[in-house]
């Protein structure tokens, strides 16, 4: 299986680098893993409505730009569905029954994400109604989908 993750800005802490690597590793048996940044919108802090839309359809562009034709999308969003490790990990495993070996999870900016690529996304999925920084939100990804490959052959870690 081929799975990219796609997300909004240059991760630039050490240690979320180093703990995606590590996961991306792990994940090395079992999926090949590509991480693909693309760069976010220099934009002040306070924005009005128009402009947070307008940096949401930008880096959206790139990202749409950067999404693999083929990939079945998954858009992290808020509004998406949430669910537990065991049902993301039979979901993973029913998309690969059925012929989809290249997933794309995507990772909006902080502003998240534009309509064009949430109308892309074959799946919408919400980690929690919390809000998370994009940065954080690529380990805790990660993590899971290892989680899930773990879950889907039985094998130790998820308890």
């Amino acid at each position: 299986m081929n799975i990219s993750i796609l997300s909004v800005g240059k991760l630039k802490e050490k240690y979320f680098k180093q703990g995606i690597e590590e996961y991306a590793k792990r994940l090395g048996p079992y999926a090949k893993v590509t991480m693909i940044e693309v760069p976010d919108e220099k934009a002040p802090e306070n924005l009005s409505d128009a402009e947070i839309e307008q940096v949401k359809q930008a880096e959206g562009d790139r990202l749409l730009k950067k999404l693999p034709e083929t990939a079945y999308a998954i858009a992290l969003a808020i509004q998406g569905k949430q669910m537990p490790s065991e049902t993301f990990a039979a979901k993973i495993q029913d998309l690969a029954t059925y012929g989809h070996s290249d997933l794309a999870f995507i990772i909006g900016g902080s502003n998240g994400l534009s309509d064009e690529v949430l109308r892309r996304s074959d799946f919408q999925l919400s980690f929690s109604k919390f809000t998370f920084p994009h940065q954080l939100m690529r380990l805790i990804l990660i993590e899971q989908i290892y989680r899930a490959f773990k879950i889907m052959r039985g094998e130790p870690y998820h308890k």
